[in-house]
């Protein structure tokens, strides 16, 4: 007789060991690549131009170009991840951005650019559904969030690497060089994955494929049991029909009828907020009377606090749900707004910027793990995908708005305000989300298992 593996189980009670830190490694450099690839266009911008000759607000439909992108390979490439698996739509898009990425070298015009920013945008969304999905599906449930918020953390490493090669190598090289190294970089991880990445042991129980894989990969997560040649794997709610297309109506149901589009709101909010800051901090500052060098630091001070929140709410989301994220959010409005304040001293600009990019770039990476986890297995991937492109919405939104706001010359202080809005209105939505949740699970904890179905 056949022993019967509640998989479940031999996810949840792993401890942490070599394959967990080998999943976040890798997934980390996938999302290494990703943020690689959102930057690189800006710091070739500059070099583009001068060689090109061509004005520089020309250049605003390429910048956008890789942003329409994720719309569509989020959740298109989220659909792939929860019907051919997690691994195979990950080195999917490692290859789409790098392909697209590395073409850019050979362009003569933004037109091909524009498309190729376009087709690698395709990837860039569809990389961090996928990466999130395996990483929540393979980690042990008490570590879960933590694990999912410090690989994400390669997204903010990584778009801080352009800086880098456009400082030491762009005056030798060309701008060329940007896209020559942020096409081979995903390339090459690529390669490494299709050795080294494992297929969620969820991913292959529910879809009842590749047995012998199912096995390995149960026996190197849990060196600490016997796993027989004959087990029998099983996952307590699953429902192998949920990712027949590329429709959205099973991340409604079963009680996420109100969850599903408050956590959408989430992402636009603090997606709308922070990239309203990242576009547009640098020239904010310098118009409150800072010198650029200074403009500079503290625009960096904001994304050197997004790494500090997101170690900060990857220690407490795993206890407190979605309540950190409100509460994160709660605190980012007052203080976004607050860095519009007349007469504030460099130092308190300095610590203001520092505290939004904890408060606001950590809420995001706690929706990010959140997201991660509310949904079951047979849908997550996509139901990630489709919470990251609803939310690229207000990542398009936040520049425009900023845009629009400055070309009215309206005052710092103003500016700011409208800034915080989305942010305020955030926290009140997930402070919904957490009664919503607190009921749907029993608890602050969240889990792909509610207690009852359809409570919500």
């Amino acid at each position: 007789m056949s022993a019967t593996i509640d998989v479940d189980r031999l996810i949840d009670e792993q401890k942490i060991g070599r394959f967990n830190v080998m999943i976040v490694a890798w997934s980390f450099l996938a999302m290494l690549a990703d943020g690689y690839e959102i930057t690189a266009m800006a710091f070739a911008a500059p070099e583009l131009v001068r060689v090109w000759g061509v004005e520089t607000s020309s250049l605003g439909p390429v910048f956008s170009a890789s942003l329409f992108g994720v719309l569509f390979g989020a959740p298109l490439l989220g659909w792939v991840g929860d019907r051919y698996g997690r691994r195979v739509a990950i080195i999917l898009a490692c290859v789409i951005c790098g392909v697209a990425t590395l073409s850019m070298v050979a362009t003569t015009n933004l037109q091909q650019m524009f498309a190729l920013r376009f087709i690698a945008g395709i990837g860039i969304g569809g990389l961090m559904p996928n990466t999130i999905s395996l990483t929540s599906e393979l980690s042990p449930k008490k570590f879960r969030a933590m694990l999912i918020v410090l690989m994400f953390t390669g997204i903010t490493l990584g778009s801080g690497s352009p800086s880098v090669i456009a400082a030491t190598l762009v005056p030798q090289y060309g701008w060329q060089v940007l896209f020559l190294i942020g096409g081979v970089f995903p390339l090459a991880v690529a390669a490494c994955l299709v050795f080294y990445l494992p297929e969620s042991i969820k991913f292959l129980a529910v879809r009842k494929l590749r047995p012998e894989k199912l096995l390995q990969t149960a026996r190197r997560a849990r060196p600490d049991l016997v796993i027989p040649a004959t087990a029998e794997f099983v996952v307590r709610r699953a429902e192998a029909g949920g990712t027949a297309g590329l429709g959205i109506r099973q991340i409604f149901a079963g009680g996420l009828a109100w969850i599903t589009p408050l956590l959408w709101f989430c992402f636009a909010a603090t997606l709308m907020a922070n990239f309203f800051l990242n576009s547009w901090m640098p020239v904010l500052f310098e118009r409150s009377g800072m010198d650029p060098e200074q403009a500079a630091l503290a625009s960096g001070l904001y994304h050197v606090g997004g790494t500090l929140g997101g170690l900060l709410i990857s220690v407490l989301i795993d206890r407190y749900g979605v309540l950190v994220i409100a509460v994160f959010l709660a605190l980012a409005g007052p203080v976004v707004a607050a860095i519009g304040l007349a007469g504030l001293p460099q130092a308190a600009l300095l610590a203001l910027s520092l505290g939004a990019g904890v408060c606001v770039l950590g809420a995001q990476f706690g929706n990010n793990a959140s997201a991660g986890m509310i949904y079951p297995t047979e849908v997550r991937a996509k139901a990630v995908g489709w919470a990251f492109s609803i939310g690229r919405f207000g990542s398009i939104l936040g520049p425009i708005v900023g845009g629009v706001l400055i070309a009215q010359d309206s005052s710092l202080a103003s500016m700011l305000l409208v800034a915080a809005a989305p942010l305020v209105l955030g926290a009140l939505a997930a402070m919904q989300l957490t009664r919503l949740c607190h009921r749907r699970y029993g608890g602050l904890r969240l889990d792909d298992q509610p207690v009852q179905d359809g409570v919500a």
